[in-house]
């Protein structure tokens, strides 16, 4: 995330099937797109983009290979919404 932006969005699940227009949306083809061994993300493996992950329960990061800056995002929102109990899905997709 070095220096880029976040989109969120909620959406109904996190299958392969519902991330991968998102990202195609969101991301230029041939960019690299770092992610954890969640399921959804294995399309990233046979699609445009070149794909690395992270494996969280072996190691932190493989060399300049890490996720931190996302992980870091999610953190503070975490805790922000903590002080309001959650934020409304209206609010979210607003």
């Amino acid at each position: 995330m070095r220096g880029g932006k976040v989109y969120t969005k909620v959406i109904p699940d996190a299958k392969a099937g519902t991330l991968m227009p998102i990202i195609r949306e969101k991301v230029t083809p041939d960019s690299i797109v770092y992610s954890d061994y969640w399921r959804g993300y294995n399309v990233l493996d046979v699609s445009e983009f070149k794909h690395y992950r992270i494996n969280h329960s072996k190691l932190f990061a493989d060399k300049h290979n890490h996720i931190n800056g996302i992980e870091n995002f999610w953190n503070q929102a975490k805790r922000h919404m903590r002080k309001f109990n959650g934020v409304p899905e209206l609010r979210l997709a607003s």
